[in-house]
């Protein structure tokens, strides 16, 4: 195995909006559906950010059925009827497999491999799959990381910094030698503090120019 000619010895993902296509859009295609108005769902969620429904289930406080009850009171606080286990049922995204391709490169290249997500208890899988099959693809993907914290597990959640400290223990490195990739820039913040080079991930596309830039070498061949 090569080892990485860089100054980076571990590159960290979140998972679902980075591995996965995001969560946003099939919160925007249940807004469409149920004639809401477009970003109610981050909306809701942004709001009292420490306190809310979709902060005490991440952290594994509530489960989904208290979940789904305090999510309902806060969209009818808006003007708005949508419950949280509608919102839940949404989550799983599509795998993105120019994403996967690039953790096997990066691993090629001898750097380490680690994955923060933020996921809700009583869930398939690290990534709340929908189904058996997803969470057998999924689970394909998780093998590749050498460490995975979930916030439901940890009782932690993004962006806590301590999140990303306790990864970087598990993983052996400092900060300053770790890439962090996530699709909202609130969680990206806490690990540039920290001394992480901080990718805010806008499509698969973006991710992969940025991470060849970064790292340097290129990861945006299309995959085999």
């Amino acid at each position: 195995m090569r080892v990485a000619m860089s100054q980076f010895a571990a590159v960290i993902f979140d998972f679902g909006g980075v591995i996965t296509a995001s969560p946003f859009e099939a919160f925007n295609r249940l807004e469409a559906e149920r004639r809401l108005p477009r970003d109610l769902i981050r909306q809701i969620n942004a709001a009292d950010p420490d306190a809310n429904a979709w902060a005490l289930l991440e952290r594994a406080e509530i489960g989904r059925g208290e979940f789904d009850a305090r999510f309902a009171a806060e969209a009818k606080a808006l003007g708005h009827e949508l419950g949280g286990a509608d919102v839940l049922a949404v989550l799983a995204g599509s795998i993105r497999p120019g994403m996967v391709a690039a953790l096997d490169a990066i691993a090629a290249r001898g750097l380490k491999l680690g994955c923060i997500t933020n996921n809700v208890p009583e869930s398939s899988g690290p990534a709340m799959a929908a189904d058996p099959m997803s969470e057998s693809r999924y689970a394909e993907i998780f093998a590749r990381f050498e460490h995975v914290i979930e916030s439901s597990k940890a009782a932690l959640r993004k962006p806590d910094p301590r999140i990303y400290l306790m990864m970087c223990e598990a993983l052996g490195v400092a900060p300053g030698q770790c890439v962090y990739l996530d699709d909202l820039g609130i969680n990206c913040k806490p690990a540039a503090a920290l001394g992480m080079t901080a990718i805010k991930v806008t499509s698969e596309a973006q991710a992969l120019r940025d991470l060849s830039q970064v790292l340097g070498f290129d990861l945006t061949r299309e995959p085999a």
